[in-house]
C-alpha cells in the first residue's frame, strides 16, 4: 500500500481514521520529517473546518523542515471522488482546494530511512494570504481556529515530534491570525503550547 504524508489536521490519527474520513483504513507509520526544506502555512479557506487550513510549500534556504505523520493507505482510497460504495478517498477528504503534489515528497521516517510519500497541497489558484475580498460582503478575513490547530498539535505530540516544532506551528498559527487582525482565537491557540490534548 502507498504511503501518505499528512502535515495538517490529519496528523491526528483518530481524526483521519474517523467514520467521516477513512474509517480505519489508514495504518499509522509514525512521525516523519521532510528531507527538503518546507514550511507550513494557513493559506486556504476550508468550509468544512470553518477556518483557514494548512498548506506546505517549498522553503529553500530557510532551514525549516516540516514534520507530519506517515500513513499507509490502500491505493483505491487515495484518488477519485464520490465512490459508489460511499467510502471516502484522500482526494474527497482534502477537498477541491487541494491537489496531489506533482512528485512524491521525500521524508525521513521514524526509523531514519528516507522514503517517498504522496501528499496533498493547496492548488495555486486556491491559495490565499491574509484578507480576501468579494463583491457581496466586501471583506473576508482568512484566520485559523484553535480547534483546527489543536488537531495538528495533538497529532504531532502523540507521535513524539520534537516539541520545538510543535511550538513553531503554534507561532505560525498566531502570526497568521495577527496579520489579519483576528485575535479572538489567540488565547485558545496560545493554550495549545502547554495543553496535552
Amino acid at each position: 500500500m502507498p504511503l501518505i504524508f499528512q502535515y495538517g489536521s490529519n496528523c491526528d490519527a483518530t481524526r483521519l481514521n474517523s467514520k467521516d474520513r477513512l474509517d480505519g483504513a489508514a495504518i499509522d507509520h509514525g512521525p516523519a520529517e521532510t528531507i527538503e526544506e518546507y514550511e507550513v502555512s494557513f493559506a486556504v479557506w476550508s468550509k468544512g473546518n470553518a477556518c483557514a487550513a494548512s498548506n506546505v510549500a517549498s522553503a529553500t534556504g530557510t532551514g525549516h523542515h516540516a514534520w507530519g505523520v506517515l500513513y499507509e493507505v490502500p491505493a483505491d482510497r487515495i484518488r477519485g471522488r464520490k465512490r459508489t460504495d460511499g467510502k471516502k478517498t484522500m482526494e474527497d477528504i482534502e477537498g477541491s482546494h487541494y491537489e496531489e503534489m506533482e512528485k512524491p515528497i521525500r521524508v525521513r521516517n521514524s526509523a531514519g530511512a528516507e522514503v517517498e510519500a504522496t501528499t496533498f497541497v493547496v492548488k495555486p489558484s486556491a491559495e490565499r494570504k491574509g484578507v480576501l475580498r468579494n463583491s457581496n460582503s466586501g471583506r473576508i478575513v482568512l484566520w485559523t481556529s484553535a480547534k483546527y490547530v489543536g488537531h495538528i498539535i495533538s497529532g504531532l505530540r502523540a507521535h513524539g515530534v520534537p516539541e520545538g516544532y510543535v511550538q513553531h506551528i503554534v507561532d505560525i498559527a498566531l502570526d497568521a491570525n495577527r496579520r489579519v487582525g483576528e485575535t479572538s482565537q489567540d488565547l485558545l491557540i496560545e493554550s495549545l503550547r502547554h495543553t496535552r490534548l
